[in-house]
């Protein structure tokens, strides 16, 4: 039953992991009514993709329909591949449903999207979105129609990396090294994810060239030359840790300057001793650590790539869309010791 005090949000894409990452904290949420869930094909129900949520929710699973997500929707969630969530940003904009986009659609201008992805079918709202880092851009977001999550890779990367930005040496290489755990794949089956070429592994992939490369340098208003990100996959269900090295001139102590940079941010925590992703699973936070040498400065920054590189920041950007506190429903208690 529709509870009229709440405003009413879908979720299309239902099926994956970071779906059923949003469904379970918007079932909780005081403020929204999760009224629409969707995915390509519907005729089932949310448990029966999730069983996780059985006897928790079983509500229908819908084909994905715009014209049912606008009467029934203030905001839509989309989880969905880049090119297929172009394709509902538009009309769902014009008849006044504000959209939270999860795929990489429009986190970029156009020339850059598609010289990694593909042809863009909606330039006219790249003129209108806000990236969704809260970190970056809050005030933005609080008054925008649509948001742009932003990618796992780049949020870690980037939190990391911004407070050291103005004390980094010019035209000075920004190395990324990241690791991520085998769920940021989906669910898509491939040869690379298999359970026998994943376990007891670990190896980079589209080294230097990743489509999540422009996306930082674009962020971080430098050239896509200065920024050397190589990807790894780890042997682990779910977790991010980017080690970021970058040199850097004056005399600071590195930990301060990043506590100084986050004193008014909730979800970012500044460590003591490289941060692992243990800590952070199943929460919104980025915890963050660094130590210098001379001229080098070492990064390390960690998330839970579903939550804090997909769903729950989602949810915050929702939030903050919506005038609600970011941290509503939003866990923050890691879930393994």
């Amino acid at each position: 039953m529709q509870n009229k005090s709440k405003i009413n949000v879908g979720v299309v894409g239902a099926t994956g992991y970071t779906g059923l990452e949003l469904v379970k904290m918007l079932i909780k949420h005081p403020f929204f009514h999760l009224t629409y869930i969707a995915n390509s094909e519907g005729g089932t129900t949310i448990n029966k993709l999730h069983p996780s949520l059985n006897g928790v929710c079983e509500d229908v699973v819908q084909k994905a329909d715009i014209d049912t997500m606008a009467l029934t929707c203030k905001l839509v969630f989309l989880a969905l591949p880049h090119k297929t969530a172009m394709a509902y940003v538009k009309p769902l904009l014009e008849k006044g449903v504000k959209v939270v986009d999860l795929s990489a659609d429009y986190r970029l201008p156009q020339d850059i999207y598609e010289a990694f992805y593909c042809p863009h079918t909606d330039a006219k709202n790249l003129e209108h979105v806000v990236y969704g880092l809260p970190e970056l851009n809050r005030e933005a977001i609080k008054s925008a129609k649509l948001v742009a999550n932003p990618g796992c890779f780049p949020t870690s990367a980037i939190l990391g990396l911004l407070p050291f930005m103005d004390k980094r040496i010019e035209n000075t290489p920004i190395i990324i090294d990241a690791k991520t755990g085998v769920s940021g794949a989906g669910k898509k089956l491939s040869e690379v994810t298999h359970f026998v070429n994943v376990n007891d592994n670990l190896f980079a992939y589209n080294p230097l060239l990743h489509r999540h490369a422009p996306e930082i340098a674009d962020k971080l208003n430098v050239s896509f030359d200065e920024v050397s990100f190589v990807p790894h996959l780890v042997p682990v269900n779910r977790g991010m840790i980017s080690s970021i090295y970058i040199q850097v001139s004056g005399d600071f102590d590195a930990l301060d300057v990043v506590k100084e940079f986050y004193k008014n941010d909730v979800h970012v925590r500044v460590s003591a001793s490289p941060v692992d992703m243990k800590n952070v699973a199943g929460t919104n936070f980025c915890d963050i650590y660094a130590q210098r040498k001379g001229k080098m400065l070492f990064i390390s920054s960690s998330i839970d790539n579903l939550m804090r590189g997909a769903s729950s920041q989602a949810v915050v950007n929702a939030n903050l869309m919506m005038g609600f506190d970011e941290t509503t429903a939003i866990p923050d208690i890691a879930y393994v010791p």
